[in-house]
């Protein structure tokens, strides 16, 4: 070993035992770091739950600094492991910093420079660009990328997905023939499970992908049903809706008040509204790494009491909201733990790094719901039977 290479690790090896001192009774999850030589160090009380393994110079970089982002990108290009629970990893992230303010700054101002429209459609190619494969990996057979409604804990994801499903429609009084809106049609979830019913759905979507497999799923069950690549906000109909559903798609919907404004104009005198999101109490407070990685774009957790402000300043009522924070808990764990065993299949066809970053993503997602970082919600409204 050479002289740099000596001082270099004693430095590292000075860094991890100041950083056992000082934290050894604060960190709530006990974990070791073990790097080559058999060098290990341990933090928090208790047998590890999982363990950090460091490949290489630029895995200890990162952990070193402490920041979110370059951890999430050291695991992502394998100069970090992780063995045993995931789980247990991701909750480290309270200690970590996640500072990035351009980032930020521009995520925020570019629908301004861009346009809304372009700058929706860039996100949702970015975040679809893998084919319909690799997301039917992980999910469950009615395709629903969004939260389920769970009876129990040990129900299968199926099942909750389609009590959700048939709560969405009893919810807006739907019957054979009526005509909905189905805003981001992404499996075509909604299409199917109305269509079947004799519902007729119009399913929009700014994805490609998406758009070819909706179609292709209308002639194949013969769905009273279309599939139209529009941009929700752009979208205008000769004859109102009976209902428009929106399953976990008002996170790319952050203009509440041109929302709101569109529901009015689309829906007929007692028309109702179904919406599922994903919540945060900050509305564009959102982890660098799902902003660079998974969502791009001002993509933005929903706003609950934003959204309520602005409802209230028109004449749609508010029938009812759910607090669905265990169910998406219950949800993404299910999701991440059948990523997991298809990782054989997805590094195969897709590469290790995207298995890695969806890792991340499912299983940070479900610790954000657990711990109560994150909400989600079932909203109800209605428009008025005079309007």
């Amino acid at each position: 070993m050479g002289r740099s290479e000596a001082v270099w690790e004693t430095r590292y090896d000075k860094l991890f035992r100041a950083i056992q001192s000082r934290f050894y009774d604060q960190i709530k999850t006990p974990f070791e770091v073990r790097l080559w030589g058999d060098r290990v160090y341990r933090f928090g009380k208790g047998e590890p739950v999982m363990k950090v393994v460091v490949r290489d110079r630029d895995g200890l970089t990162a952990l070193s600094r402490f920041d979110e982002l370059g951890i999430c990108e050291a695991y992502m290009n394998g100069s970090l492991d992780v063995v045993g629970d995931m789980l247990g990893f991701v909750s480290l992230r309270g200690a970590l910093s996640d500072m990035h303010p351009f980032h930020t700054l521009w995520r925020r101002i570019a629908p301004m420079f861009l346009g809304r429209a372009r700058t929706d459609r860039k996100a949702i190619a970015s975040h679809y660009e893998f084919s319909n494969e690799f997301y039917l990996l992980f999910m469950d057979p009615t395709r629903c990328y969004s939260h389920a409604v769970f009876e129990r804990d040990d129900e299968p994801l199926e099942t909750a997905q389609r009590r959700k499903l048939d709560f969405a429609v009893s919810s807006c009084r739907l019957k054979p023939g009526d005509r909905v809106l189905d805003v981001g049609g992404g499996w075509g979830t909604f299409t199917e499970h109305a269509g079947t019913r004799g519902m007729r759905v119009t399913s929009l979507t700014i994805s490609r992908h998406s758009e070819a497999y909706i179609s292709e799923l209308i002639k194949k069950l013969r769905l009273p049903c279309e599939v139209l690549y529009r941009n929700f906000l752009e979208h205008a109909s000769p004859e109102p809706y009976d209902a428009i559903v929106i399953l976990g798609v008002m996170e790319h919907l952050p203009d509440y008040r041109a929302v709101l404004r569109r529901f009015q104009r689309l829906l007929k005198p007692g028309g109702r509204v179904y919406l599922d999101a994903s919540a945060f109490r900050k509305k564009y407070s959102k982890p660098t790494f799902v902003s660079r990685y998974i969502f791009p774009g001002d993509h933005t957790y929903f706003c609950l009491h934003e959204f309520l402000a602005e409802a209230a300043k028109t004449k749609m009522e508010v029938l009812s909201v759910h607090n669905d924070r265990h169910n998406y808990y219950l949800t993404c764990k299910a999701w991440a733990e059948k990523l997991e065993a298809s990782r054989e299949e997805i590094v195969s066809r897709w590469g290790e790094t995207l298995y890695r970053r969806f890792r991340l993503y499912l299983w940070g997602s479900a610790h954000a719901f657990l711990t109560q970082g994150m909400d989600a919600y079932r909203v109800v409204l209605q428009q008025p039977e005079d309007a």
